[in-house]
């Protein structure tokens, strides 16, 4: 009888095990078909808005990882526009990515960055921005921004051939030309759309409705939406994703341990963050 009790206990105990780890897996499979299918980076946004944590924390960051314009003020004064009618949805999301980073993406970036060195993993971030130069040039170009679009069509033509794919920001690192990122939100910002209500995406952070609607044609003008081949387009985008992560860490976690409320915090930095950008 006691061995059949401790027979019995014993394999419950692998059962939870087993099952653990199975949820464990599944969660990240999720990770990585939402990261594939329904987010992948125009060049211009990445996991956690690395617009709005690279405008708070730009300081720590060299030319290499596409930095963007720091606020003089890093308060959690109200934005713009204040109007926030989905707080309650917005605020469980913003835990919802928080726990996400803390238990999903940074251990598994933190293992991929020991085993590829930091030069490497900021050749692979400049390759897939040099990738995304139709988004850039595009919205430039209906932004009516000629001479930018002319230099990041340059910038593509040097770093393509003489960058070896974009492994290599040869156009600034020779030729002084440096990039001039834009999506099709700020496209609508330039038009005159207002940015609406504020809107938390599941796994990419910080929006707004302006942005949010922007984001579809920068869907197909993403040219690894036209890959074929699904477990690798979905591969590539998990790997895009982790590599990028590895490299703003710290950047998330400065902004996460100064911030009296995260929400707030992040919600503010955005839109002051775009609005910014729209007027430049």
């Amino acid at each position: 009888m006691h061995r059949t009790l401790t027979a019995s206990i014993k394999f419950i105990g692998k059962r939870e095990c087993i099952l653990k780890r199975v949820r464990l897996f599944l969660i990240w499979i999720c990770v990585l078909y939402f990261s594939a299918f329904f987010g992948q980076p125009s060049g211009a946004e990445e996991l956690l808005s690395v617009e709005t944590l690279e405008g708070v924390a730009s300081n720590t960051q060299t030319h290499d990882i596409e930095t963007f314009d720091q606020f003089e003020e890093f308060d959690e004064a109200p934005a713009d526009n204040g109007f926030d009618p989905l707080e309650p949805y917005n605020r469980f999301m913003t835990q919802f990515n928080d726990r996400l980073y803390f238990w999903v993406l940074k251990p598994v970036a933190q293992g991929y960055s020991k085993i590829v060195n930091e030069p490497v993993r900021m050749a692979i971030s400049r390759c897939f921005k040099n990738l995304y130069f139709p988004v850039r040039g595009a919205n430039n170009l209906l932004q009516l921004k000629f001479e930018r679009a002319w230099i990041e069509t340059e910038r593509f033509c040097l770093n393509s051939t003489l960058g070896f794919f974009g492994f290599f920001d040869t156009a600034h690192i020779n030729f002084h030309l440096d990039p001039y990122p834009e999506d099709f939100g700020q496209t609508l910002g330039n038009a005159g759309v207002k940015p609406g209500f504020h809107v938390v995406l599941p796994f990419f952070g910080p929006s707004n409705v302006r942005d949010v609607f922007g984001k579809i044609p920068d869907f197909f003008l993403n040219p690894l939406n036209y890959y074929d081949n699904n477990p690798a387009k979905l591969g590539i985008s998990a790997g895009e994703r982790i590599n990028m992560v590895s490299l703003h860490m710290e950047e998330y976690e400065v902004v996460r341990k100064d911030a009296l409320d995260l929400y707030v915090f992040l919600k503010n930095a955005y839109e002051k963050n775009r609005n910014k950008q729209i007027e430049e």
